[in-house]
């Protein structure tokens, strides 16, 4: 199943242990959320039904930069694409209806190991924002569903992939349907 998720772009080869840890369950959470399953993060039976005739996520826009994200508020998944290829998708969370993540296009305007929330007096691990003081960083508690102030939580297993694949500078879509 592990190598399945990795030619379908939602682990990474390093993933591949055998067992179903936290980078599994996320990448089963991702194909989950992408196919429009429910959202249980193990591999049930219509889970592992879809697996087998699934596709590789497609970008749903189309842009020349050769780095990109794409973070589809409907489905709860961030895309990292790479020449118009998904090289990994992620599970997500992001702004709750009261807070939500802006459908927007933007760049990514730095990269920080330990961003100090000022608002929320907490430590983000592994900051790549985007617009404002909206971004992507790891969080303890990332649910199938969005709960963030805004931002694009992530769990620890992906975090820090997403920090390594951002570039300053590089476009992110936020879209509210996909």
């Amino acid at each position: 199943m592990q190598l399945r998720l990795v030619e379908l772009g939602y682990l990474v080869t390093g993933d591949v242990d055998g067992r179903f840890g936290p980078a599994t369950a996320n990448g089963v959470l991702a194909f989950q959320k992408w196919e429009r399953l429910s959202r249980t993060g193990l591999l049930d039976k219509p889970t592992e039904a879809r697996l087998a005739d699934a596709l590789r996520p497609a970008p749903v826009t189309r842009l020349s930069a050769a780095r990109r994200a794409e973070v589809l508020l409907d489905r709860q998944v961030a895309l990292l694409i790479s020449g118009n290829r998904v090289v990994r998708a992620i599970s997500v969370s992001t702004g709750k209806p009261s807070t939500p993540t802006p459908p927007g296009r933007y760049r990514v305007y730095a990269k920080i190991q330990r961003w100090w929330s000022t608002p929320f007096r907490e430590w983000l691990p592994w900051a790549v924002p985007f617009v404002g003081g909206i971004a992507f960083h790891e969080y303890p508690v990332v649910p199938a569903y969005p709960a963030s102030h805004g931002c694009v939580r992530q769990a620890f297993s992906v975090a820090h992939s997403t920090y390594d694949f951002a570039e300053i500078g590089m476009p992110v879509t936020v879209l509210a349907h996909s």
